[in-house]
């Protein structure tokens, strides 16, 4: 088996810590080993995803954040609250892009950030980005993707990891639970994901208030031939929906120029040496309205289920 029965502990243990900020792994992970089908693919994947196909993929989710229209509270677009700028950076080799082809052969993007585990094989991004039914060919990771480059390598996804209450409630009514782990196989060397760029701690039930945090997105559109991540800094609080047909209390954060594509980039606050990744572009209308205010679904032991299922290799829920 891929997952070895000494993964049983950090089971155990992690689920009577639910509420245990930050998770960091306890196991060590196995040396890396190019075995010959996965190197396959991996070269496969980095063959396919040339700078110019990146570069005209189209966000995974159409039509959002179209427009920065102002509105009130019942809206969850506040107008009165300050929104700071964001910027175009290099990135961060722990965040990165989905990359996939659908079924009509276009290419399709949305963010995603590495985080701690066992296997040093997770990635963590929004369950809209990666629920629908359409076939998802040549799946992969890029990390820290930026300027057409990748200069980490490319991961192809072994296996995704959504609640099942998120398939039947639909991206509206499951608005909660917009958050799904991700298994990558190993590079084209066999070296895994966390190993090659190192990964977050992944933090459960983090709060709502946070003064100083981390929004990292790709924007579906640039000027540019290549494009950037943007970067912004600003404080997170809640929002309760008011809208019944996606209930619930999200992580909210107002940072300007989070158009369509950033679905999927992480909220990070300090974490020791390092981040914790608290929430993801998603949740409460998918992201957001606007560009300038986004949301996410707030991390529960739901998630934490599902780093579990992950961690063991088990068989991840259907549509």
């Amino acid at each position: 088996m891929r997952r070895s029965l000494a993964v049983t502990g950090l089971v155990t243990l992690l689920l009577g810590l639910a509420t245990l900020t930050p998770l960091t792994p306890l196991v060590p992970a196995p040396s890396a080993s190019a075995d010959p089908g996965e190197r396959a693919l991996a070269l496969a994947a980095d063959e396919y995803w040339t700078a110019e196909r990146m570069a005209a993929a189209v966000p995974a989710e159409a039509g959002r954040r179209a427009s920065a229209a102002a509105a009130d509270d019942n809206t969850g677009v506040p107008a009165a609250r300050a929104v700071p700028p964001s910027r175009p950076f290099d990135g961060l080799p722990q965040v990165g892009t989905f990359f996939w082809t659908d079924g009509q052969n276009k290419g399709r993007f949305c963010g995603g950030t590495v985080v701690h585990s066992p296997y040093r094989d997770l990635a963590v991004s929004a369950a809209h980005c990666l629920r629908r039914p359409d076939p998802k060919k040549r799946l992969s990771f890029v990390p820290q993707y930026h300027d057409g480059l990748k200069p980490h390598g490319i991961f192809p996804v072994e296996a995704i990891y959504i609640d099942q209450r998120y398939y039947d409630l639909g991206t509206d009514g499951g608005a909660r639970w917009d958050y799904t782990v991700v298994r990558l196989g190993d590079r084209d060397d066999g070296t895994p994901v966390e190993r090659a760029v190192g990964g977050f701690d992944l933090a459960f039930h983090p709060g709502y208030q946070h003064k100083d945090v981390r929004l990292i997105g790709y924007p579906g559109s640039s000027d540019a031939k290549y494009p950037k991540p943007i970067d912004c800094r600003s404080a997170t609080r809640r929002y309760t929906s008011t809208d019944p047909k996606a209930p619930g209390d999200f992580l909210e954060i107002p940072c300007a120029g989070y158009i369509g594509g950033t679905s999927g980039g992480p909220f990070l606050i300090r974490s020791g040496g390092g981040y914790a990744l608290i929430g993801v572009i998603g949740g409460y209308h998918t992201g957001g309205d606007t560009p300038d205010i986004s949301y996410s679904s707030y991390f529960t032991e739901d998630l934490l289920d599902l780093y579990v299922d992950a961690v063991h290799g088990a068989t991840p829920a259907g549509n």
